[in-house]
């Protein structure tokens, strides 16, 4: 299977895993300085200057995935999925061997970035049996683009094969020790033993200001290994992105 994005550029390579993916979205480098007819220089124009003000909020937001170890315990949970009215508890996934919980939002440029390859990979993954949900925890006091009724949207928008659930108190995030958008925590178990985590790291190393393809490569090999009872064969990298918005 391979991850596409409407309207741009694709292309395929091998990976070491059953999910491959490539794609690439033009993305701005360097914006070019004009000159005035006397040869001084001058600002870009407003397109640039709106793209250069865009790149400048994405670098000042970026928080690195910290804190919990391999080893750790899945936290209870019971969340509602504005999409369903739903309630979704870790009890749930029980007949799953491994589940992925994924710590999203809506307007977060790097969820963004990713958004349409993260409902690719794990419909990719949830039909060779993965568990996986998607956790939004940001306050709405700050964000309301990320309150329920968006997150229903959203979850319709882009198809996602995953509840999305909303945590408005905050603090599964907390028991999970999540600290920014998006963040990963792929548990295996084995049997009726509880989930532990197996891999807390980055979806791949595409950001929205570098020029790196969207792989998913990172990911999806983690849930590779953990499906197949195989070690990690790699170090494993940070999540980046930008850092939930707690309650004042």
């Amino acid at each position: 299977m391979s991850l596409s994005v409407a309207g741009a550029r694709t292309s395929t390579s091998p990976l070491p895993s059953s999910f491959a993916a490539s794609s690439s979205r033009p993305r701005l480098l360097a914006l070019p300085l004009h000159r005035r007819s006397h040869g001084s220089l001058a600002s870009p124009p407003a397109a640039g200057r709106r793209r250069l003000r865009r790149l400048l909020r994405v670098r000042m937001a970026r928080t690195e995935s910290t804190g919990v170890g391999i080893g750790f315990r899945a936290p209870e949970f019971e969340l509602p999925e504005p999409l369903t009215g739903k309630l979704w508890t870790l009890d749930d996934f029980e007949g799953n061997s491994a589940l992925l919980v994924m710590f999203i939002c809506n307007h977060c440029p790097f969820v963004k970035h990713l958004k349409k390859d993260i409902a690719k990979l794990t419909s990719f993954y949830v039909e060779k049996g993965l568990g996986a949900v998607a956790i939004s925890s940001n306050s709405v006091r700050t964000h309301p683009q990320d309150g329920p009724e968006h997150m229903a949207e959203e979850a319709k928008l882009f198809k996602y094969p995953f509840p999305y659930l909303y945590d408005e108190s905050q603090e599964v995030a907390k028991a999970f020790g999540a600290v920014c958008t998006p963040e990963f925590y792929l548990f295996k178990k084995d049997g009726r033993r509880p989930f532990e985590l197996f891999y807390h790291g980055q979806f791949d190393d595409s950001r929205p200001s570098n020029n790196v393809p969207v792989t998913g490569r990172d990911l999806s090999r983690a849930i590779d290994c953990a499906l197949s009872g195989q070690e990690l064969p790699f170090v494993q990298k940070p999540s980046v992105g930008c850092n939930i918005k707690w309650h004042p």
